[in-house]
């Protein structure tokens, strides 16, 4: 795509359509009518490059939406460290994954979706990460969110969803923090009814729909539902400020009184009010934990990767030779300790790669072995999130090493809040610390000395 990589100084002349515009504008405005002081970024800002991909359609090839992912990678890469500082609510920047065709890289061909596989999936997140963590992350998320019919829902349920999510290119938030038992489910009939609150909703505040998750009341039971955003019962607090990943809106909101027909409880039957599969007692069901766990992995390793590119574009550029070592050399990459940290980091980037690829063809292949009859067992689906831990713990290791020991390559001087190479280290640290990983190196302990399979928990 020529034009990416040739016109990324954003001197921008088209138009855009304007459906794109006044989707986004109507929620930037119903937002901040609740909020005077949020702010959102302006869809318009990558006009030229939404009708390119409109030009251009949905990549037909696994190659082709790898180089897409790259494409809104270099885009977003020109001016992350500005849009970081300024913090402003991410509308443009989800208009621009939905005019590249990015949200549907998994949605069946029959509703105009990209049709891979979880495989490539990762990839394409990884590859967003490396330019923009935030971004890279809500991608993430919206593609776990998006397939959660298919996991959790009747058959029914998931052709209705994937047709809706896909036909409609809509974004998917998530108001699902198993931590929070604050969200209160009741039933009135034909309807069940969702009150309370979480203290996280990534992505909410820019989503089409939001996945909820929640225990009926009365009961043990869990329930998920998709719901349209715009509605009144949802009151975001704009209170997402933290040190990193802070343009994923990932902060907290208020769910008053929103309606859920009993049909669209997924795996649910609408006229027994029953479950169908229990989301921590059937094993098909529970893989929607490792699989988002391993979108944790990929987009932390490509975060790393990013930093790395980062920084070596910095030292070969603006890094300066050391002058008082004894061994004086003419610029910074000749300098042995420069040459040593950056080959030592490429090598674990490598190898962290390896496994993490490992084990995103492990969650591929069990979706695509038992996806159709759900006929997993608890051993198998065992085996799988023992892949995904492994790529959690070395990705999670790997990535807070590098992206913090880039700085060693860079100098002081890339310290400098403009240059934005900390942002790679706040990224990966705040999202790092989601669960802890220790508990993910005892599982793997208990795995490898015991043979013990984990049982399925709410992060694992």
């Amino acid at each position: 795509m020529d034009v990416v990589r040739e016109k990324l100084d954003f001197n921008f002349q088209n138009s855009m359509a304007p459906s794109i515009i006044d989707n986004y504008s109507a929620g930037a405005n119903k937002a901040s009518h609740k909020n005077p002081s949020f702010e959102s970024s302006d869809p318009a800002i990558y006009e030229e490059y939404h009708a390119t991909f409109s030009a251009e359609s949905i990549p037909s090839s696994t190659s082709a939406w790898l180089q897409r992912a790259r494409d809104v990678a270099s885009i977003l890469a020109t001016d992350t460290a500005a849009r970081d500082i300024d913090n402003k609510s991410p509308f443009a920047e989800i208009s621009l994954l939905k005019s590249s065709g990015l949200l549907k890289v998994l949605g069946p061909t029959g509703y105009g979706g990209g049709g891979q596989d979880w495989e490539i999936g990762y990839k394409v997140i990884r590859e967003v990460a490396k330019g923009d963590g935030s971004i890279g992350m809500l991608l993430g998320y919206h593609l776990l969110w998006s397939k959660t019919a298919d996991i959790v829902g009747t058959d029914e349920q998931k052709e209705r969803f994937q047709k809706l999510i896909i036909e409609n290119n809509y974004f998917v938030g998530g108001a699902v923090n198993p931590r929070d038992n604050d969200l209160a489910i009741s039933d009135h009939g034909d309807h069940l009814v969702f009150n309370g609150s979480k203290h996280f909703n990534t992505g909410g505040v820019i989503s089409d729909l939001t996945v909820f998750e929640g225990v009926l009341s009365g009961t043990s039971n869990h329930v998920f539902a998709i719901v349209p955003t715009s509605q009144p019962g949802f009151e975001f607090a704009h209170n997402w400020n933290n040190i990193g990943l802070r343009l994923t809106e990932s902060g907290s909101v208020k769910i008053n009184d929103i309606k859920v027909p009993w049909s669209d409880a997924l795996g649910w039957d609408a006229t027994s009010k029953k479950p169908l599969d229990s989301v921590l007692s059937i094993p098909f069901a529970t893989l929607l934990l490792p699989t988002i766990q391993l979108v944790f992995a990929n987009f932390y390793l490509g975060i790393a990767q990013g930093s790395l590119e980062f920084a070596r574009g910095y030292t070969t550029t603006s890094t300066r030779a050391w002058p008082f070592g004894g061994d004086n050399k003419d610029s910074a990459t000749e300098e042995f300790y420069i040459l040593e940290r950056y080959g030592n980091f490429h090598a674990h980037l490598l190898a962290a790669e390896a496994l993490t690829d490992r084990a995103s063809k492990e969650i591929s292949d069990i979706f695509l072995t038992h996806g159709g009859k759900r006929d997993v067992s608890a051993r198998q689906r065992g085996e799988v999130a023992e892949w995904v831990a492994s790529a959690k713990v070395v990705t999670t290791d790997t990535s807070l090493r590098v992206t913090a020991g880039v700085f060693e390559v860079t100098g002081s001087r890339a310290t400098g809040k403009k240059v934005g190479l900390d942002r790679f280290w706040r990224d990966v640290r705040t999202h790092t610390l989601h669960d802890p990983v220790a508990y993910k190196n005892r599982e793997l302990g208990r795995y490898f000395l015991l043979d013990e399979v984990p049982e399925p928990t709410w992060y694992t």
